[in-house]
């Protein structure tokens, strides 16, 4: 039950983020309404990795844990609910919820992610975040020697190459079509021994999501351990761009080093702001927003 409509802040986004910004702004004693629709990016991913103190856990846990660890802060409220509009008032920002609900606050943080868009190949959606994955840092250890292929293309294939070129001499670019690369980048591909498969992909055959073969349109099919992908996303959350927040080149919330946005007295941390996509990087974010806030929110009032 939430005995009150009005907040210095609202949080969208309870997540690893959001969570920690509330923590951050729970300790100086901030009135602050976290709301969360319950659909993290990761909650397909079964283990969390490179996150000191939690390297190995499975997602949810580390959630959970956090969340019930921020709760405790008594100015702190949770709210499950999804808001579908933002609205600037005078001196503060109106949130409406999927529910119904109204909610006021002076400032807004968006701890709300991006969406990964899914390509047209059978299987891929259900091994995503299992058997492919997105990031050599968050999964490479654990798929390490073993038979892995880059679902990519261009830079982005090039670049995972020569992060993961370290962990497995056993490297196929898979480009799904022709393939894009400059004559330096091939030849550097062919030094470090990495193939370049350009035939189509339209399946990933998986067991409970772990990859055993990927077949390409032809019919032919080839086994593979693990995969990774270069997706394109989309904000997870349209309401920013409508209050007025720029994003950059490259899709993502522009924010400043203290994690403003272009728009006074909202702002943006974690995945829908930063190509860093992490645990690790989005509690750090939600830690610097929350702190950023406290200090704006200290200047107006003392």
């Amino acid at each position: 039950m939430i005995n009150s409509n009005n907040f210095e802040v609202v949080i969208v986004g309870g997540s690893y983020a959001g969570l920690s910004a509330a923590m951050s702004l729970g300790r100086s004693l901030r009135n602050v309404l976290i709301i969360d629709s319950g659909l993290p990016c990761n909650r397909q991913t079964p283990h969390s990795h490179n996150f000191i103190t939690q390297d190995g856990a499975k997602p949810s846990k580390i959630s959970s844990e956090a969340r019930s660890q921020v709760l405790k802060y008594e100015t702190i409220q949770f709210l499950k609910d999804a808001v579908i509009k933002g609205q600037k008032m005078d001196e503060s920002f109106l949130i409406l919820t999927k529910s119904g609900k109204e909610y006021t606050a002076k400032k807004i943080i968006f701890a709300t992610g991006i969406k990964d868009i899914m390509p047209e190949i059978r299987g891929f959606s259900d091994c995503w975040g299992i058997s492919v994955v997105h990031c050599p840092y968050c999964h490479g250890y654990e798929i390490r020697k073993k038979k892995t292929g880059i679902i990519a293309n261009g830079e982005k294939a090039f670049h995972l190459a020569s992060l993961i070129n370290n962990l497995t001499d056993n490297l196929t670019i898979l480009t799904s079509g022709e393939a894009d690369f400059t004559e330096e980048q091939i030849s550097k591909l062919k030094k470090h021994n990495i193939k370049v498969i350009e035939k189509e992909i339209s399946e990933i055959e998986h067991v409970n999501g772990n990859i055993e073969n990927i077949v390409f349109k032809d019919n032919s099919r080839e086994n593979y351990d693990a995969a990774y992908a270069a997706l394109t996303f989309e904000q997870n959350s349209e309401i920013p761009q409508l209050l007025g927040c720029a994003l950059t080149e490259h899709g993502y919330i522009q924010t400043d080093m203290t994690y403003k946005t272009t728009v006074n007295g909202v702002y943006a941390c974690g995945d829908n702001c930063s190509r860093m996509r992490s645990v690790a990087n989005a509690v750090a974010s939600g830690n610097m927003v929350g702190a950023t806030i406290n200090m704006e929110l200290t200047n107006e009032n003392f």
